[in-house]
């Protein structure tokens, strides 16, 4: 993914947004930081207005950067890695990491899921790097099934599908 560009038209767009995003904010705050009713928030000496404005910009940037925090999070809670998310905020995987320290959790590896179904069996495993699962299994015939060399399964219940009807191909010949 590459990082976006965004065009003069947007540019005028996002700061006429967030110019009337952030007045009432800075109002509200240089009032109480100066006793003056809202609407008279542009009274006094220019250079305290000016620094009022520019507290009220780091207040957002921090919002900025816990919504960003949370982009992140919520991403890496749907299989994003920092690769990815790197190359999203254009940097590298490192700097996403470092960015956003909890953004993906790696789960500790689980021990395997055992399943029985048609007289035959199958483990069902979590790969410990990647979250991902994957399968082998025996099935009653005899016949021993596991899930393809690079294949993996988002979730724990689409490889339990995938032994299953590799289980249910390899019951027991009836006599």
């Amino acid at each position: 993914m590459t990082v976006p560009e965004i065009t003069p038209e947007e540019q005028t767009a996002l700061d006429k947004a967030l110019l009337e995003a952030l007045n009432p904010l800075a109002s509200a705050i240089r009032s109480r930081a100066t006793g003056l009713p809202e609407h008279r928030m542009w009274d006094g000496d220019p250079a305290e207005v000016a620094l009022s404005v520019l507290a009220t910009w780091k207040l957002v940037d921090a919002e900025v950067k816990r919504l960003t925090a949370t982009a992140a999070g919520t991403a890496g809670s749907y299989g994003a890695s920092y690769e990815q998310m790197g190359a999203a905020w254009g940097i590298t995987r490192q700097g996403a990491r470092k960015k956003w320290p909890d953004a993906v959790v790696r789960t500790p590896a689980t021990a395997p899921i055992g399943l029985e179904l048609f007289g035959g069996t199958a483990e069902l495993a979590q790969d410990p790097a990647s979250g991902r699962w994957t399968w082998t299994g025996r099935g009653a015939d005899g016949e021993q099934g596991a899930a393809g060399a690079d294949v993996r399964y988002g979730t724990r219940e689409e490889a339990a599908a995938y032994a299953g009807a590799f289980l249910q191909e390899h019951t027991a010949a009836t006599p």
